[in-house]
Parts: C-alpha cells; sequence; structure tokens
C-alpha cells in the first residue's frame, strides 16, 4: 500500500502537536511533583488535603495529556520514518533518536515519582525536582536543533551562546526558587 504524499504533512503535523502537548504536560507534571513536596511543610489537615489533590491532578495530568502526547509524537514519528526511512542512516537522526529515547526514559521516571509521591516515599526535595525539571528543556533545545540543522549542526560561538543562555535560563529558575524560600523564611520568622 502507497501512501499519498500529503500523509507525510499529515504525520508531521500531528507530531508536532504531539510533541508540544506532551512536553506542556510533562513541564507541568514535575512542577506538580515540586509543590507535592511542598506541601509537607503545611499543617497536617491542610497537607492531607494538598497532597491528595496533587496527587489526583499528577493522575489526571500523566494519563489525559501527558502520556496521550507521548504516544501521538510516536505514532506520527514512525510514520514519517516509514516515508523517510533514508533518514534512519543519517547521524542527525540517530543523534535525534537517542535524545528521544532519553525523553522517554525521564517520562517513564516521572510515573515512578509520582508512585512514590502518592505513597509518601520519594526522597527529592523540592531543589532537586527544580532541577529535574530543567532536563526536558534542554533536550528539547537540543533535538529541535538537530530537526533544525540535520547534519550542519551548528558549532559557532551562536550556538554556544544558545546552550548558554538555556543554561542561564535553568540557573535562574534555581536562583528565583531559593530567594522565594528565604524570603518566605523570613516572613515567617517576623510573624
Amino acid at each position: 500500500m502507497t501512501l499519498p504524499p500529503e500523509a507525510y504533512l499529515w504525520f508531521k503535523t500531528l507530531h508536532i502537536i504531539g510533541v508540544v502537548v506532551w512536553f506542556a504536560g510533562l513541564f507541568y507534571l514535575v512542577r506538580l511533583f515540586i509543590y507535592h513536596v511542598e506541601a509537607e511543610e503545611l499543617e497536617e489537615t491542610v497537607r492531607i488535603a494538598f497532597k491528595e489533590q496533587y496527587c489526583l491532578m499528577e493522575k489526571r495530568l500523566s494519563n489525559i495529556i501527558t502520556t496521550p502526547g507521548l504516544i501521538l509524537t510516536v505514532i506520527n514519528a514512525v510514520g514519517m520514518l516509514i516515508m523517510q526511512p533514508g533518514w534512519l542512516s543519517q547521524g542527525w537522526m540517530q543523534a535525534k533518536l537517542l535524545f528521544v529515547t532519553a525523553l522517554l526514559i525521564y517520562h517513564l521516571y516521572c510515573y515512578k515519582l509520582m508512585n512514590k509521591l502518592s505513597i509518601n516515599e520519594c526522597n527529592w526535595s523540592a531543589r532537586q525536582l527544580r532541577a529535574f525539571n530543567e532536563l526536558p528543556t534542554l533536550l528539547l533545545v537540543i533535538v529541535v536543533m538537530l530537526v533544525v540543522f540535520k547534519n550542519q549542526f551548528p558549532t559557532s560561538a551562536a550556538t554556544w551562546f544558545i546552550v548558554t543562555l538555556v543554561l542561564f535560563m535553568a540557573a535562574s529558575i534555581q536562583f528565583y526558587a531559593r530567594w522565594r524560600r528565604i524570603r518566605s523564611e523570613e516572613f515567617l520568622k517576623v510573624k
């Protein structure tokens, strides 16, 4: 069976939509983990209610948005590769698939963290989770650059500037979280 030429464009369109949905879910899921861990600092009755709510939100986000986004991404990626099998022999695609595999592992590990949070066995701090939340951003930047530049992956100063910018953004987020925590602690001391 031969697919019509526009099938590739449909695969590509749905692949991009899947990536957007998947990443929106990944970014928000770990943010919920952070709130879940921070709820530990609340008084008991409020803590229990918040943790139950976060468990529910995490499961719904994972099962209704994040994982379906992943499935849509993978199915349509396979469709594009069926139509362009020569890409599998190209270095940029092999590198992309390696980074996408890392994202799949990250996704599965999020389920492990979610399950640990639901039974109060997660030992991760909010700070560690914030750092963990930066990983898909970095992988996304690398994957997009591989797709756009393919075999002409840039190694110029502009490339290093973008990499530095991404690292700066990650560090800024960590700094802001620490600053917010310190201010919160100071506020509680004043009370």
